[in-house]
């Protein structure tokens, strides 16, 4: 089945967003404390949405597929939901977390056949993290990195940089994930949910002023870029390689090639787009999915993500 769009591109990895509930309020992705958690009709067992991941696989043959949020540890069902996964076929399964619960949890997760992990670590200056996080457990989130690395999964972090907030954080991040051996992604500010509308330009701390600090310490050198990544990549004078994703200043929406789905069954082709196709009642249908998918295609931007109101917590990374 040939699912393209004019660009050449296609779908070749998937991010599943099991719940759009989370633990913690961080301040790239809520407004506060008091989030009101979004209320999704018709939520799907793990059992149907094993069953459209596993057909989605068979028509687009996914190099990955990822887990997130919400906060997918918080999915009732996330342990049986990944060993169905495997069952199905799907050898490329990758979770994104906050990391809160990752201590109890990491080595039942690599038994189910979880292969890699993203945690999100904003600052590990407890003041600063309980800033961003609004959650005060630093200390928790740096025992799940451990817990994960001792149980063999493949670990990345990935901080995001607000001016004034974290942009102090940038050097002790780099120097932590060194120590560790894991790789380091920083991301830039996004427009999404209350950014997309309001305060962006206040926090916004792009991909160069993210070289100059880290340059006021190692010698960094452009390093790659791989087709489809999300991540530019760039490597110390002691051979260490971060990336970092500058989603506004270095847009890679030419060559994206992600898919969302919901845990209602819905797909999404593009963050900068709230719109969606649901596939749930046609999933075995392969000319009604093959015209569903193509549609989606549709939605993404040519060049440069312009943005959504759309919530982190409700769709996902």
């Amino acid at each position: 089945m040939n699912i393209q769009d004019t660009y050449g591109r296609t779908f070749r990895t998937l991010r599943v967003s099991l719940t759009n509930t989370c633990n913690f309020s961080c301040t790239y992705c809520v407004t506060g404390e008091d989030k009101k958690e979004i209320v999704t009709p018709n939520v799907l067992t793990y059992v149907e949405l094993a069953n459209i991941v596993s057909r989605l696989h068979k028509v687009l043959n996914f190099t990955s597929v990822r887990l997130t949020g919400g906060e997918p540890l918080l999915y009732s069902y996330i342990i049986p939901f990944i060993e169905l996964l495997s069952v199905k076929g799907i050898e490329n399964i990758k979770l994104t977390t906050n990391g809160f619960l990752l201590k109890q949890k990491a080595k039942i997760l690599a038994l189910s056949g979880l292969n890699h992990i993203n945690i999100s670590l904003d600052a590990l200056t407890p003041q600063t993290f309980a800033a961003m996080a609004r959650r005060d457990c630093l200390q928790q989130v740096l025992e799940g990195i451990d817990a994960a690395i001792e149980y063999g999964l493949t670990v990345k972090i990935n901080s995001v940089i607000m001016r004034g907030v974290n942009d102090g954080e940038i050097l002790p991040l780099l120097n932590f994930a060194i120590t560790k051996n894991i790789s380091l992604r920083y991301l830039e500010l996004m427009r999404m949910g209350h950014f997309y509308s309001k305060d962006f330009d206040q926090y916004y701390f792009p991909m160069k002023e993210i070289l100059d600090v880290i340059r006021t310490q190692h010698l960094v050198q452009d390093f790659y870029r791989e087709p489809s990544a999300t991540a530019h990549c760039w490597s110390l004078d002691n051979g260490y390689e971060f990336g970092i994703i500058a989603n506004e200043s270095e847009p890679f929406c030419s060559d994206c090639d992600r898919l969302r789905l919901d845990n209602a069954g819905n797909i999404y082709g593009c963050l900068s787009e709230d719109k969606r196709e649901y596939i749930a009642d046609i999933i075995t249908d392969e000319k009604l999915l093959a015209k569903k998918l193509q549609t989606t295609l549709t939605h993404k931007q040519p060049l440069k993500f312009k943005g959504s109101a759309m919530t982190m917590i409700a769709i996902g990374g």
